[in-house]
């Protein structure tokens, strides 16, 4: 396993097994009340250029229950916010904590982030990916179905990095994927085509009814994420037959399960009625950033 954990990608099965191994392990002490102080007197420091829920909130429980400190830094109240080169902030980083989250726009930047840092460095959102979030969905998929590995799953909407994301899961873990966007909204051609190289099963389609045609896990998110906002008029014109609702839902297997890695425009890309029902797992899935984050932090960070 890599020192940094950027994409997922970067991960083997054994890896990713070796996560929700250790997933299950801490989720149960949770639920027990069994102390798992991992990271005993660790700091993680985390930096935020996009705002934030459950990342935030997430990573900062998890390093409190783990025993450590997170230490919330907002780039803008930093010295990269005032142009302070990103590998001078990285190595004294890597002097003051124990490893790194970081929620940012450019995945580039990530990257040299990591390559001057001498601590761990985790990506918890960029432009390009999102694999702890994937992470986490993988690992709800596991608590719902037997073999995660044999199903069927499609990506209905962007080709954003979640959809990204998902198909590096895809070559990882080397199940069915099928993505429907609009055109013009195709996920990065390079991702696929390295995917694609690996092993990786994926179906690209402009019609969420083909895409979602006998699945066992459809997935969705906003059609205009973070840093797309001033597109939402056309999106939301170009994005209008791709919605997750009860009519394309009938389509899937009568057992399959909906996710969605929030925040939800309800009514947008996926209905309320669909998000309330019982094919949702999405609160599980929410639920479940906590436990897997937990995982990757003691992983990475355990000294």
């Amino acid at each position: 396993m890599n020192k940094d954990f950027l994409a997922l990608s970067d991960w083997s099965l054994d890896d990713l097994e070796a996560i929700f191994s250790l997933t299950r392990e801490l989720k149960k002490k949770q639920q027990e009340g069994t102390p798992h102080h991992l990271l005993e007197g660790q700091t993680l420091g985390m930096i935020f250029e996009k705002s934030s829920t459950r990342t935030r909130v997430s990573f900062e429980v998890g390093m409190f229950q783990l025993g450590g400190h997170a230490l919330f830094l907002h780039s803008g109240t930093t010295q990269m916010g005032r142009g302070e080169p990103i590998k001078d902030t990285a190595r004294v980083m890597s002097g003051y904590c124990d490893g790194v989250m970081a929620r940012t726009y450019s995945h580039a930047a990530l990257e040299e982030f990591a390559e001057n840092s001498y601590i761990p460095v985790i990506n918890g959102l960029s432009d390009l990916y999102h694999p702890c979030q994937l992470v986490a969905d993988m690992f709800t998929v596991t608590e719902h179905k037997e073999d995660y590995r044999k199903l069927k799953y499609c990506w209905i909407g962007d080709g954003n990095n979640m959809a990204n994301s998902w198909i590096n899961a895809a070559a990882v873990a080397g199940f069915e994927l099928r993505i429907a966007t609009p055109k013009g909204y195709e996920p990065d051609s390079k991702i696929v085509s390295l995917a694609e190289k690996a092993g990786a099963k994926i179906l690209l389609t402009n019609d969420p009814r083909e895409a979602a045609e006998g699945v066992d896990v459809l997935n969705t998110d906003v059609w205009a994420s973070m840093g797309h906002e001033a597109e939402q008029e056309e999106r939301m014109k170009a994005f209008g037959g791709f919605q997750i609702n009860s009519e394309l839902l009938k389509l899937a297997d009568p057992e399959a399960v909906v996710m969605h890695c929030l925040p939800a425009h309800r009514d947008e890309e996926i209905t309320d009625a669909v998000v309330e029902g019982k094919q949702s797992i999405i609160f599980n899935e929410a639920e479940n950033r906590l436990h897997v984050q937990k995982a990757i932090l003691a992983t990475l960070m355990a000294r």
